[in-house]
């Protein structure tokens, strides 16, 4: 089996009003049982909890910026996965979550323990869902962000590919709003291109496309296929599989495992 992880940003599954995009979702969802029924093992990071969060209840009084993310995340985090299972049910297809914090990355048992976890879930045909558990990470436990946990993921289940949907096509040459700006299509492993890359953050998100690059080039040193691609255009996802190189998304080509002898 194929194994492929797919991230998406929260300004993917969200709308200009911040609350959640579910024909979004729908729609990638669709494009994740294609990768099923070409043979891919999935595994999904998505963000989105705290914006679901944000949608289901106004506070009247002040929270601190720790208190509005624990609040927000612990109550869009049961509706996020709630629409992943009620859109994944439609075609049979049994979802899982897996919540996860950095400390998980760096104890051995833990470690080992969750990677576990997800191989006994690929193994039963349950796509495990893997998002930040946000209500108790907070500050020095935070990953950078969700692009940073989706490469420590891939490389821990040893995917072959890694896509990160964002709301840009890719990595531009230059000032994205210049029209002679171009797409970079193709840069290996050991390129440095961060130069390329703004570490201006999204509006509803944490990560900007500078910690995607960062992301891109340690899983592309790891061996994997690395991809940064506009998650709103539609079909996307099969796009990435059949096209080549020369189309509107940035992949990082990885470097050649080393065989053994």
């Amino acid at each position: 089996m194929k194994r492929i992880v797919v991230k998406v940003g929260s300004n993917v599954l969200t709308r200009d009003d911040g609350k959640l995009d579910v024909t979004r979702m729908s729609s990638l969802v669709d494009q994740l049982v294609w990768l099923r029924q070409q043979g891919y093992e999935v595994i999904l990071v998505s963000s989105g909890a705290v914006a679901a969060g944000k949608g289901e209840l106004h506070t009247n009084h002040h929270l601190d910026s720790a208190e509005q993310r624990q609040l927000f995340s612990a109550l869009g985090q049961v509706k996020l996965i709630g629409l992943y299972y009620d859109l994944f049910r439609e075609y049979g297809i049994k979802v899982g979550q897996v919540l996860t914090m950095k400390e998980n990355f760096t104890n051995s048992e833990q470690y080992q323990n969750q990677k576990a976890c997800m191989e006994v879930m690929l193994r039963n045909d349950v796509i495990p869902i893997v998002n930040e558990n946000d209500t108790v990470c907070i500050t020095e436990l935070m990953f950078t962000d969700n692009d940073e946990l989706s490469g420590l993921i891939a490389q821990m289940m040893q995917a072959e590919t890694l896509v990160l949907l964002t709301n840009v096509d890719g990595i531009y040459n230059g000032d994205p709003s210049n029209p002679q700006s171009r797409i970079i299509p193709s840069v290996y492993y050991d390129r440095d291109i961060s130069e390329y890359a703004s570490d201006e953050r999204s509006s509803n998100g944490r990560g900007g496309m500078l910690s995607k690059v960062n992301t891109a080039h340690d899983a592309a040193q790891a061996g994997i296929r690395v991809i940064i691609a506009n998650g709103n255009t539609p079909g996307i996802l099969p796009q990435l599989i059949d096209c080549p190189l020369d189309t509107l998304h940035t992949e990082f080509v990885a470097r050649p495992q080393q065989q053994s002898v």
